[in-house]
């Protein structure tokens, strides 16, 4: 059976509340250069509050929503900078507020593929790495290949945050075409 053409629903998030974020834009630039078979639907996680144990039964409207949203999608997208050689603490707070209570963590067994951008040499490499042991943690199927650790992005998107860069809009073609046959595998 040919799958490449089986409708996709994935969720994508971005580890930054900056409103002119290049990982927003990033995910944006995904969302646009996705296969019409493949729909990204965009969570902001602002207004996620801090993970607290005592509450994790109780989770606020916006962390139930985020759930709901991650055990619908067939996969996840998620972009993230690099806050000092490590995950954003909003990123990695969402994360650990939608994972509890454990007996109900909409991440497990969850196709996930992960990139990032970054104005620095490295393009968010050990963020990226982090966040993939986090999610390993919490039994998400983390696609791979190929990675995206977009440098220098302030020269890479437009100043209406359109990613401008041809070398970059192709590889993010193709890591969406790879994670969109990674969902299949799964489905």
């Amino acid at each position: 059976m040919d799958n490449k053409n089986e409708n996709v629903s994935i969720l994508g998030f971005a580890g930054s509340l900056r409103k002119d974020s290049y990982n927003k834009m990033l995910l944006t630039a995904a969302q646009e250069l996705s296969p019409e078979n493949v729909k990204i639907e965009i969570f902001d996680l602002e207004g996620i509050p801090l993970f607290n144990q005592d509450l994790e039964s109780k989770p606020n409207d916006k962390i139930k929503i985020f759930k709901e949203k991650i055990k619908a999608a067939d996969g996840l997208l998620i972009v993230t900078p690099e806050y000092n050689y490590s995950v954003p603490g909003v990123l990695k707070n969402a994360i650990d507020a939608a994972s509890r209570p454990k007996s109900a963590n909409p991440f497990e067994e969850k196709p996930t593929g992960i990139m990032g951008a970054s104005i620095g040499m490295i393009g968010t490499a050990r963020a990226q790495y982090h966040l993939r042991q986090t999610m390993v943690f919490l039994n998400s199927y983390i696609m791979n290949r190929p990675e995206i650790m977009v440098t220098f992005a302030e020269g890479k998107f437009d100043q209406a945050g359109r990613l401008t860069d041809e070398v970059t809009r192709q590889k993010v073609k193709e890591f969406i075409v790879a994670l969109l046959q990674w969902i299949i595998k799964f489905k």
